[in-house]
């Protein structure tokens, strides 16, 4: 019986299961600000290429306006906008 009363008074006072669990959640806010962040730097780096391949043709950018379907489906680019085009 003692034994089993020490094993529970220790499982309760044990906490190094808590440092995995803390662990594994910065591991996921990292993770999702590292998303966060990398959409972000793709949806500026597609606005700045497509300046440039305009500008290399000679034409003007236009940025896109949000919410407007760039295919006549309605099924618009949800990451790097719609409707954008050189002019």
């Amino acid at each position: 019986m003692d034994k089993l009363t020490s094993f529970i008074k220790n499982f309760i006072e044990d906490e190094s299961g808590l440092t995995a669990v803390e662990y594994a959640i910065a591991g996921g806010l990292v993770v999702g600000g590292m998303v966060t962040a990398f959409i972000a730097l793709g949806n500026n780096a597609t606005g700045q290429i497509n300046e440039l391949a305009c500008a290399a043709n000679g034409q003007t950018f236009t940025p896109a306006t949000a919410g407007t379907p760039e295919t006549s489906d309605g099924a618009g680019d949800a990451i790097a906008g719609t409707d954008a085009s050189c002019g």
